[in-house]
C-alpha cells in the first residue's frame, strides 16, 4: 500500500479511471516511455513520472477529461477545471504533499509518484520546472528568438530526461548535459509537428526572428498545407532537433544495458518523427506527421549501432 492511501476520495474507481486514462497516453508518444524490458521497478518510476508530466500538460492545455473531476481531487469546485492557472496552484500545492506532508497527495497520480520519490531520493525541483513551464504556457504564447526558446524548453521538457537518469541512478554532469539536449530536441520535434494544433490554442512555438527570415506569417501557418515558405522554415527547425539529437548518440554510448536501450529508444524516436516530417515534404500544417513502428525500430537500432561503446 502506497503512503497516501488511505487519504483518496470516496470515489476511488472514477480516480482509478481517470489515472489510467492519462497513463493511456504513453502509447501516442513519439518514444516509448516504459518498456516491458526494463525492470519493474524502473517502469514504475517511469510511468509514475509519465503520469505525472502528461497530467501537467493537460492541466495547462486545457485537456483534462470533462466533469471537472481532477479539479474535485484537488479540494476544487469542478468548475475550476477550466482555469489552469488556478489548476496549476492547487497541483503544485499537492505536488508538495509528496515530499513530506503526514497526509500525503490528494490525486492519484501524485499518490502514485510518492513512494517513487521516496525510494529514488527525487527532489521537487524537476517537477516544479514542468508546472512552471505550464503557467508560461498561460502568459507567453510567442518566442521572439531560440534562446527564448531554449529556456523555455529547460522548463518544459529537461526536468525530464534528468528524472530518467535519477530514477536509473546514473546522473552525471555530463549525461545530464547529453539529456538536456536530447529533451530539448524531443519538445521541438514536438513542435514542428504540432504547428496546427499549437496554433489552435494560439500559440507559435517557432521563433519569431525565425518566421521573419523565412518571410512566414501566422497566416500562413493556419492554411490547410504549407507553402514553400513554411516548409523550408520546418525543414530549418527540424534540422535544429536533428543537431541537438546528435548528442544522444553520445548518451546512449555512454550506458549498458537495458538502459541504453530505453535511451536509444527516445533518441531513436525523435530521429523516427523527424523523418516523418520529411517525408510529409515537411508540410506538417494538414496535422502532425506520426513515425510508423518500423521506422522507429530501424532509427533506433541505427541509434544503437552507431552509438560508441564506453567502459
Amino acid at each position: 500500500m502506497s503512503p497516501g492511501h488511505g487519504n483518496r476520495p470516496r470515489s476511488a474507481p472514477a480516480s482509478d479511471a481517470l489515472a489510467r486514462a492519462t497513463l493511456s497516453k504513453a502509447r501516442t508518444e513519439n518514444f516509448p516511455v516504459a518498456p516491458s524490458f526494463l525492470p519493474r521497478a524502473w517502469r514504475q518510476g517511469l510511468m509514475a513520472v509519465y503520469g505525472y508530466a502528461r497530467l501537467v500538460d493537460d492541466i495547462g492545455d486545457g485537456d483534462l477529461a470533462p466533469g471537472g473531476h481532477d479539479a474535485v481531487l484537488l479540494g476544487l469546485d469542478p468548475a475550476a477545471a477550466d482555469h489552469p492557472l488556478t489548476m496549476l496552484d492547487a497541483f503544485e500545492a499537492d505536488l508538495m504533499r509528496v515530499f513530506g506532508a503526514a497526509e500525503g497527495p490528494r490525486h492519484p497520480l501524485l499518490q502514485a509518484l510518492r513512494p517513487v520519490v521516496r525510494d529514488h531520493g527525487l527532489t521537487p525541483e524537476p517537477f516544479l520546472g514542468l508546472i512552471e513551464a505550464n503557467r508560461q504556457d498561460q502568459r507567453v504564447a510567442r518566442y521572439e528568438t531560440y534562446g527564448e526558446l531554449l529556456g523555455y524548453c529547460e522548463l518544459s521538457a529537461n526536468p525530464v530526461g534528468r528524472l530518467v537518469l535519477s530514477l536509473t541512478g546514473t546522473g552525471t554532469p555530463e549525461r545530464i548535459r547529453r539529456s538536456d539536449a536530447v529533451c530539448t530536441a524531443l519538445q521541438i520535434v514536438e513542435h514542428v509537428q504540432d504547428v496546427a494544433e499549437d496554433l489552435g490554442r494560439d500559440r507559435i512555438y517557432l521563433p519569431a526572428e525565425d518566421l521573419r527570415r523565412f518571410r512566414v506569417t501566422a497566416t500562413d501557418l493556419k492554411a490547410p498545407t504549407a507553402n514553400a515558405s513554411v516548409r523550408s522554415l520546418i525543414a530549418f527547425e527540424a534540422e535544429r532537433a536533428r543537431d541537438l539529437l546528435d548528442e544522444g548518440t553520445l548518451l546512449v554510448g555512454s550506458v549498458h544495458g537495458r538502459l541504453r536501450l530505453l535511451l536509444a529508444g527516445f533518441v531513436g524516436g525523435g530521429r523516427a518523427a523527424l523523418r516523418a516530417v520529411s517525408a510529409a515534404g515537411f508540410d506538417v500544417l494538414p496535422g502532425p506527421p506520426k513515425p510508423t513502428k518500423h521506422g522507429l525500430l530501424r532509427e533506433v537500432a541505427a541509434v544503437l549501432r552507431t552509438a560508441p561503446r564506453k567502459g
